[in-house]
């Protein structure tokens, strides 16, 4: 979760425009006025005296700040975010909006009362640092300071951390450091931790006086990821509830297993990592499930080298199991006792068929994934049929291939809600194929090719289905009922498929999906689009047609739609009529980008407005001129064209018609002249 928060958050904090400002020596640079800088990797040893007071959000990585003190940042009282780094963070559950980031500056000491003027800072970022002393006092001044990154620090005692201050801690991240024990010291708050991060450290042993200071912890994720626990003194976890447990990277399970009896845990991760040796598991070691309570457990790339159904004897009470990677090639027959068993992860295992699972033995399942199997996966005939409950069926990149699908596979899974076929062999796929399955909302059928065995839709049955996604399967788009029967269908992926002649004409495959709000159509070589084509769509709300090869007069199909996100980027359109400015005008959302537009006089009228327009436009910075070749890169915003006539065009205007007037009058007059001559 965490690379995806942080990235989120800086993605939210930095998504502005840029422009260098002289007020900071023409060092920093503004992102948002009198708010956002960027001042990394400058060489400064201290925040610039014109950097305004009110900054909330400021970049300062990559520069030198040896001590931090009381002065350091005093006068940004309403700093929100202070990033002094631009390393890719792996923190996760990331969620805080308001966070102080001074990793990687080469911090060594940090003194007192360094951030008592930021009572807003709920979350302090010191990844990074090879910190030598932080004064006790050190973190005094926010109100409610909540989260602390001490990641990378060097610390290999816990008494290094100042206590004071830290009533309100949730979270406390202290992986990659040289911690051996995790005694805390005896007055340190833990009562409100949600999150403790110890991985890869060199914690080896834990005792009953480790973990006494967190008995008034509930609900506490405790990562030991990383750090090869050889021990756990007897009773040491005895009536602790945690949120997670978390023993990665552990070679001796049964030391873990044996260590947490007694306790309580949601989940509990005893994975293996590829750089890892692997050591074979034996059944006896799953020993210690019996005597403690977990919901969910994770042991992705291990491996049981005699596993059989007493294997999963201590497994009765599992809500949710993944066994990824674990070289499977069947799971035996005979397990009892796993009714309560909702999820089932069977990722990247070497299944023959899909009998080979016995289905059977988790007849409460709702969720079940087999992806990535490294051999042909033969679905079989009615493997699953036990499976009466399931509602989430993946089985992508398993390289199924059936000529007669998928009735008889998917025999009894009434309640399937949810089908992932994708990135598999070709399927012929009968008519109603899908009808075991009448409850399916989402189907997946990208990169799979397959081909109709019937005169009638494959997906006639599927009256509730919302999503499908058909997205480079080579389709017969000349069939026009090739998506019968789909009438509550929502989106629609037609990625990469192609249509005759380049075109979708007024009659085409879309004209039944009339509660269609998003069409994906990228991809897919098009020239054109008939006016008509997609009339019957009027629930439209998103419509993607990148990457093909329409012009501007394309546009005229979206007249009849309002308000709809439309993106044609990286087509070839040169110049956009001025009656289609009206249809234009009516969506929320365009993107032009990538397109060869002429920033000429024959276009004067869609640049125009599209400069008065600029706030519907996405892309903006690649929406360019492609022609003439004197403004070829210059982005569209910034073309200044003067189509009218000049000062200098209006004399010579004058000059020619006076010169034609002239030559007017002495003809008429030799005319004239000649008639009389000739009377």
């Amino acid at each position: 979760m965490a690379p995806r928060a942080s990235c989120f958050l800086l993605a939210v904090v930095f998504s502005v425009s840029c422009k260098a400002i002289t007020s900071l020596n023409q060092m920093c640079t503004e992102k948002e006025a009198n708010n956002t800088y960027n001042c990394e990797n400058l060489g400064l040893m201290g925040v610039p005296d014109t950097l305004p007071n009110t900054t909330e959000f400021l970049e300062f990585g990559f520069n030198f700040l040896p001590t931090l003190e009381n002065t350091t940042f005093s006068r940004l009282v309403d700093l929100i975010f202070l990033d002094l780094t631009r390393y890719s963070f792996s923190f996760f559950q990331l969620i805080i909006v308001k966070y102080y980031y001074l990793s990687r500056c080469q911090i060594n000491w940090v003194h007192e009362d360094t951030f008592q003027n930021h009572h807003q800072l709920n979350t302090i970022v010191l990844t990074g640092n090879p910190l030598i002393f932080m004064a006790e006092t050190s973190l005094n001044g926010p109100t409610s300071l909540q989260h602390l990154f001490l990641i990378q620090t060097g610390i290999s005692n816990l008494e290094f951390i100042p206590s004071q201050n830290l009533e309100n801690l949730e979270s406390l991240y202290l992986g990659s450091n040289h911690i051996s024990s995790i005694k805390f010291p005896e007055n340190f708050p833990t009562q409100n931790l949600k999150v403790l991060d110890f991985q890869n450290n060199a914690i080896h042993y834990l005792s009953s006086e480790d973990l006494r200071a967190l008995e008034k912890t509930t609900n506490l994720s405790l990562n030991f990821n990383g750090n090869d626990i050889k021990g756990i003194e007897a009773g040491a976890f005895h009536s602790k509830i945690f949120q997670s447990l978390n023993f990665g990277g552990t070679l001796n399970l049964s030391v873990v297993l044996k260590g947490l009896q007694n306790s309580t845990t949601q989940s509990l991760w005893l994975g293996s990592y590829e750089d890892m040796d692997e050591e074979d598991l034996t059944s006896a070691m799953f020993d210690g499930l019996c005597e403690m309570s977990v919901e969910s457990i994770n042991l992705q790339k291990q491996y049981i080298s005699d596993i059989s159904s007493a294997t999963f004897r201590c497994f009765t009470q599992l809500q949710e199991l993944d066994l990824t990677a674990n070289h499977l090639n069947e799971l035996p027959s005979g397990i009892e006792g796993m009714k309560a068993l909702k999820k089932l992860v069977l990722n990247v295992n070497v299944f023959d068929q899909l009998c080979q699972i016995s289905a059977a033995s988790f007849p409460s399942l709702l969720d079940l994934s087999i992806k990535g199997n490294k051999r042909k996966l033969d679905l079989g005939a009615g493997c699953l049929e036990k499976l009466e409950n399931l509602q989430k069926l993946d089985l992508s990149h398993s390289d199924i291939e059936a000529s007669d699908c998928c009735n008889l596979q998917l025999k009894n899974l009434s309640h399937l809600q949810y089908l992932n076929l994708s990135y598999n062999e070709p399927l012929g796929l009968q008519s109603q194929a899908f009808k075991e399955c009448p409850r399916l909302e989402g189907l997946d059928l990208a990169f799979t090719r397959w081909y109709v065995k019937g005169p009638q839709s494959p997906f006639q049955n599927l009256h509730i289905l919302q999503v499908l996604n058909l997205s480079h399967c080579l389709l017969d788009t000349s069939n026009q009922h090739l998506l019968t029967g789909l009438v509550d269908l929502r989106h629609l992926n037609l990625q990469g498929n192609h249509f005759q002649d380049g075109s979708i004409s007024k009659t085409n495959l879309l004209q039944t999906l009339r509660s269609l709000e998003i069409l994906i159509l990228s991809s897919c070589d098009l020239l054109s689009i008939d006016k008509q084509a997609f009339q019957s769509l009027g629930k439209l709300s998103h419509v993607d047609l990148s990457y093909n090869n329409l012009m501007g007069n394309s546009i005229d199909a979206l007249s009849h739609l309002q308000g709809i996100y439309l993106n044609m980027a990286a087509n070839n359109i040169h110049v956009i009529p001025s009656h289609l400015l009206s249809t234009l005008s009516q969506q929320s959302t365009i993107n032009l980008s990538h397109n060869p537009l002429d920033c000429t006089c024959s276009n004067i009228h869609f640049i125009t407005w599209y400069k008065e327009n600029l706030q519907k436009f996405e892309g903006s910075e690649d929406t360019k001129c492609a022609n003439p070749p004197s403004l070829k890169g210059v982005k569209l915003s910034d073309v200044k064209l003067s189509c009218g006539i000049t000062a200098m065009g209006i004399f010579f205007l004058v000059v020619f018609l006076f010169l034609v007037a002239i030559l007017l009058i002495f003809s008429v007059k030799f005319l004239l002249r000649w008639k009389y001559q000739h009377i």
